[in-house]
């Protein structure tokens, strides 16, 4: 088996337990028995502080993951979106939600190296748009299944959840927060005054997340990193992308097809809300990082530290 480490070689997950390898993959092996699954090749394992993958070569490729135990919730949440919204999201073959485990579809290419241009990008943000909007109604159900709670009013406890003990900020850092946190109070307080309402936020939502499913059809996976806040948060990572590969001009297009389904606002008040809620995902940013294998969690540090302090 080809084992990819990327840029965490010395990274310390369950996939180094042998006991745990012989359950996942007696697991997996168990679900491709029952599917009628014949591997047609190597497996091809991907190991990262924050969940191990297996891709399983068959004629339609297989893909086992679990997630860490601070992201568990993602292989009972893939259940649950693919019951609520199956038009946007990939249908798990087998989920066991305790271990945080997950058997998917591969869903087909993603959206990153077919030269996605502006048009497809608008395509794609308005159905994740179409997508939240229907889990809206759902956000009580969302928080019973585990998913993060990073609601606006919570965001000034996590700021101090995600600073408090991070070794990696110096004092001057740590003054500077301390000085920044009323500004950080009010942005929270002039967001939920707008009254959007909370959904689900996948709080990494880029082009390699994204699956064409079809001409002119966009599936989102990967939702280890969501949380129940602001359906805006979401566009933080969307349109940074979207400026990297086109440019900041057609970013403001592109924000204004997401926004334009959000109906009872203004649209002065839906780009001012945008804009809150861009800044404030940094938070959620910082939540992601606190949630990676205990064993490797000392990684997450300076990428919440980094976060608290793009804040600025």
């Amino acid at each position: 088996m080809d084992i990819n480490r990327g840029a965490y070689p010395d990274a310390l997950t369950p996939w180094e337990d042998a006991s745990w390898r012989t359950a996942a993959l007696g697991w997996l092996d168990a679900r491709l028995d029952a599917l009628g699954v014949r591997e047609t090749g190597p497996r091809q394992i991907r190991v990262r502080p924050w969940s191990v993958l297996v891709r399983v070569e068959a004629v339609d490729p297989v893909w086992f993951k679990a997630a860490s135990p601070g992201s568990a919730f993602e292989a009972g949440l893939g259940e649950a979106l693919s019951r609520w919204t199956p038009e946007h999201v990939l249908t798990p073959y087998a989920v066991d939600a305790l271990r945080g485990w997950s058997l998917l579809p591969s869903g087909g290419p993603v959206l990153r190296g077919l030269g996605a241009g502006p048009r497809e990008w608008e395509d794609a943000l308005t159905q994740y748009a179409d997508l939240q909007r229907a889990l809206v109604p759902r956000a009580e159900e969302l928080l019973n299944l585990g998913v993060p709670d990073a609601r606006v009013g919570g965001l000034p406890a996590i700021f101090d959840e995600a600073a408090e003990g991070n070794e990696t900020l110096d004092a001057a850092d740590r003054e500077r927060l301390r000085l920044f946190r009323p500004r950080l109070v009010a942005w929270c307080e002039e967001l939920a005054a707008i009254g959007v309402p909370d959904s689900l936020d996948h709080a990494d939502l880029h082009d390699g997340q994204i699956l064409v499913a079809g001409s002119g059809r966009y599936t989102f996976f990967d939702w280890g990193d969501a949380n129940v806040g602001h359906p805006f948060c979401s566009l933080l990572v969307a349109l940074e992308r979207v400026a990297e590969e086109h440019g900041w001009e057609v970013v403001a297009r592109l924000e204004d097809a997401y926004l334009e389904g959000w109906t009872g606002h203004t649209v002065a008040e839906l780009r001012r809300a945008a804009e809150l809620a861009r800044r404030l995902s940094q938070l959620t940013r910082a939540g992601s990082w606190a949630r990676l294998f205990p064993t490797a969690a000392q990684i997450g540090d300076p990428e919440r530290a980094a976060a608290l302090l793009r804040l600025l």
